[in-house]
This record gives C-alpha cells, sequence and structure tokens, in this order.
C-alpha cells in the first residue's frame, strides 16, 4: 500500500474528504486535485507535480518523503549518473550476445514486467465505487436485522472476492483485502447475533486473515476488537482479554477511534474476568483517545462515536459491580441512540437490569429485562439479547430465582422468535 493512501485511511478519511479539503487549502491558482486524481496518486498510475506534492504534505502536516514521494528539488538535481550508465554499458558490452539483442531482450523483459505489476482487472474509479458500496453497506448494518442483511453482505462479498482472485496491482490488493477484512466482520457479527457461533467464529477468522493480508494496523486491531465481542458474550472470556490485548497493542500509540475502541473492549473484557485494576486502567486510556480522535459518522459500523464508548462503559461497570456509574453511563448513552436502531439500547437497558438483580431488586431487574426483550423488534431479538436477559437471572441470588417475576421471565425467553 502507498504511503500517501496509508495516511488518509488512517485519518479515516474517504478520497471525496480529502479532495475537498485539499480544495480549501489550495491557493487560489494552485492544484485542486479531485477525486480521482487523489485515486491514481495513491495507486501509482500517476504522479503529482511538485507543487500538488506540496499541497499534499501541507495537508497531512508531514514531509513529501513521509508520504513517499522524493523532494521535488532532490529529484530534479538528481539522475541516473553517467558512471551507472557507463558500468551498464559494459556488462553488456561483455556478453556474449551481441549487445544490440541483448538490449532488446533486456526492453522487452522490462515492458512485460512492468504490464504484468500494471495489470489489473479493476480501474480506480471502479474500485472507489466498490468501496463506497461496502460504506453504504457498514451503514446499513447499523439499522437492519442480522437475517436479511446476510445476503447483500454475501454478495458484495462476493463481487469483492471476484476481484481479488485476479493478479492485482500491490496497492489495489491491499484495499481489496481490507474490504474483505470489513464485509467479513459484519457477517462474523450477523452470525453471532444469530447464535451461529462455530460459523461466526470461523467468519472472524476470515476476517483477520484478510486483515493482516492488507497489512493496515488500523483494520488489523479493529477486527481483533470486533471478533472479541464473541467470546465476551459466550465465552471462554481469556479468549476476549487476548484479542483485545493484541487490537490494544496494535494502536497504543495512535489517537484514532479503533484505538479508543481497543482500549474500551480491552477494559469490558477485563472487567468482566474480575481484572478491577487494569480494566479501569484501560477504561481511563478509552476515554482519553476518544477526547482526542476522529470518532467518525455515528451511524457506521465501524466508527466508534460516543454512544458506543459510553455502552462499553456500561459494561465495564456492569461487570465491575459498579452499578450507579454503569447506570449514569447507561442514562447517557441512551439520550444519544436515534429511535431507529439496532440492539445497542436494548443491551444497555438490559445492564440495568443485571444491576438491579444485583442490588437484590430481583422483581424490578425481571420486569425490566421481560419489557426489554418484548420491545426488540423481532428481527433483532436474536440469541445474543437471549443470552444477555438470562444473565439478569444467573445475576440474581440462588434463594430468590424461584419466584414468580423471575419464572415469569422465563416464559418470556421460552416465546418463539417473533413473539409479540
Amino acid at each position: 500500500m502507498s504511503r500517501l493512501r496509508a495516511h488518509r485511511l488512517a485519518r479515516g478519511k474517504t478520497l471525496r474528504e480529502v479532495a475537498d479539503e485539499l480544495r480549501h487549502l489550495a491557493e487560489p491558482h494552485g492544484p485542486r486535485p479531485d477525486k480521482l486524481q487523489l485515486g491514481h496518486w495513491e495507486t501509482g498510475d500517476n504522479s503529482p507535480r511538485p507543487a500538488a506534492i506540496e499541497l499534499l504534505a501541507r495537508h497531512y502536516g508531514c514531509s513529501p518523503m513521509e508520504l513517499g514521494f522524493d523532494s521535488p528539488m532532490l529529484t530534479a538535481r538528481t539522475g541516473p549518473s553517467a558512471h551507472g550508465v557507463q558500468a551498464v554499458r559494459a556488462t553488456i558490452d561483455g556478453l556474449a550476445e551481441p549487445s544490440t539483442a541483448f538490449e532488446g531482450r533486456l526492453d522487452t523483459a522490462r515492458r512485460l514486467t512492468d504490464r504484468t505489476l500494471a495489470a489489473s482487472s479493476i480501474s480506480s474509479a471502479q474500485l472507489d465505487v466498490l468501496e463506497e458500496r461496502v460504506f453504504w453497506a457498514s451503514q446499513q448494518y447499523v439499522y437492519t436485522a442480522p437475517e436479511p442483511i446476510l445476503s447483500d453482505l454475501l454478495e458484495l462479498l462476493e463481487e469483492v472476492r471476484s476481484v481479488a482472485t485476479d493478479r492485482q496491482p500491490a496497492s489495489v490488493q491491499t484495499r481489496l483485502s481490507e474490504q474483505t477484512a470489513l464485509l467479513a466482520t459484519l457477517v462474523a457479527d450477523s452470525l453471532m447475533k444469530l447464535g451461529l457461533l462455530a460459523k461466526a467464529r470461523a467468519w472472524y477468522g476470515t476476517a483477520r486473515t484478510a486483515a493482516d493480508d492488507s497489512g493496515l494496523i488500523e483494520i488489523r486491531a479493529r477486527v481483533r476488537a470486533q471478533a472479541a465481542m464473541l467470546p465476551f458474550y459466550y465465552g471462554p472470556i481469556e479468549a476476549a482479554v487476548a484479542l483485545t490485548r493484541e487490537a490494544h497493542l496494535l494502536t497504543r500509540s495512535r489517537s484514532s477511534a479503533t484505538a479508543a475502541f481497543a482500549a474500551a473492549a480491552q477494559a469490558r473484557a477485563l472487567a468482566r474476568l474480575g481484572d478491577a485494576r487494569n480494566a479501569q486502567e484501560a477504561l481511563r486510556h478509552a476515554t482519553t483517545t476518544f477526547e482526542r480522535c476522529d470518532p467518525g459518522p455515528e451511524d457506521h459500523a465501524f466508527s466508534f462515536p460516543e454512544r458506543r464508548l459510553l455502552l462499553y462503559q456500561s459494561g465495564t461497570y456492569t461487570a465491575l459491580g459498579f452499578t450507579s456509574q454503569a447506570r449514569y453511563a447507561q442514562e447517557q448513552a441512551l439520550a444519544l441512540y436515534p429511535a431507529r436502531t439496532g440492539i445497542d439500547p436494548s443491551l444497555l437497558r438490559l445492564e440495568t437490569a443485571i444491576g438491579l438483580a444485583r442490588e437484590h431488586s430481583a422483581a424490578e431487574a425481571c420486569q425490566l429485562a421481560g419489557s426489554t426483550y418484548l420491545q426488540v423488534a423481532p428481527g433483532h431479538r436474536t440469541t445474543i439479547i437471549e443470552q444477555r436477559a438470562r444473565e439478569v437471572i444467573t445475576a440474581l441470588p440462588p434463594t430468590v430465582r424461584m419466584t414468580r417475576a423471575v419464572k415469569e421471565l422465563h416464559e418470556i425467553l421460552a416465546l418463539p422468535p417473533g413473539s409479540k
């Protein structure tokens, strides 16, 4: 992957967003690259002029060398040395074959090699469109029930896979591996919500393989933090801690939404493991990182807006038994969620019910859990919601688990999917 593209992705920007920002930054008569030009520069199809390189360096706050460009002045002053040219000429002239024939072979071999390296079955513009479709799917995922969106994700994943099977330049292959990792993660997350745990685990493995193939630190960390949700809810919790620790180590020196997410996920996993000191330290790091980062758009599966941070704070405090702090985080988070959303608000209310159960308010806890479960839209009322609701019962003292309120909650959870 080119350094220029890496700088853009590290900031979570699209080509269109960077192009708009460059237009505002440019001098009145300076270069004003569009999205298509930026894409060509990132893939190496074209090279920007010195004025454009200077504009890019100012935009990203770094030197041209850090963006992968030689200094324009240095490039102008240097070229192949006469000594180097003469050495090559001497080597060719000393070969057994006539020099002109061998030179022809050299030129032919170079052209064929360049053609192979540049071969691609998808243009930069087509790849941008494909990435935009993945972005759109990630937005829809926030609101759509897991079962109906699975077919859309698989169809889009097949399109990415069919392009990736052809020989592509390294920069294109990196982008395809990135999209594969994101889509595979959403497929795994959908399967987890539906309770298909073995398949979800396999798909998370595929997502990690694709993320590692991309070489992008943010993607590698994001996939690991996301994959930790499976063992967080279904065990073993040690696996969740290991995955979140990997994600945190990958991003610990960064101030990005992924870094905040990784630290928050680690805090929640450590809290459930019972490691209160390290859980609180990780949560402080997550909060500090979040305050310095761009959380991204709120309606996107791979963003980390404030309401998501509060969700993880709630989970951490609930696991640690800090009921009042958990309840405050739950109230703050619920105020930020729109009416049209996924299962997060339900998970927050169920954590409130778990807190009530630990305070020995059995009737109130079971009533809240039951009403929350029934209010979840049928398509979203999946195994993960049921699993969390059952934790309300396990949080109650054994002496009260045979009360009427608990029995009624058992009956509600035994209803067929889709029941009102």
